[in-house]
């Protein structure tokens, strides 16, 4: 039977990722990798809001064709 336990980290499991990604990437990569992040993030929020208001400008379009009925 397997037992899942939920994912928690303490202080020295954090500081060992943190050194590890270091070791692999190196000092000068990582603001480069957390800019290239933060564009995706923002280019993702972008496309959320944009087919949210699409989503409201089509309800909004059903609902004055059924006012028109």
């Amino acid at each position: 039977m397997l037992i899942m336990y939920p994912l928690v980290f303490g202080t020295w499991e954090i500081v060992l990722i943190v050194l590890v990604i270091l070791l692999l990437f190196g000092g000068k990569k990582i603001p480069e990798l957390m800019k290239g992040l933060g564009k995706g993030v923002k280019s993702f929020k972008q496309g959320m809001n944009e087919v949210e208001k699409e989503i409201k400008e089509i309800d909004e379009e059903d609902s004055k064709k059924e006012d028109k009925k």
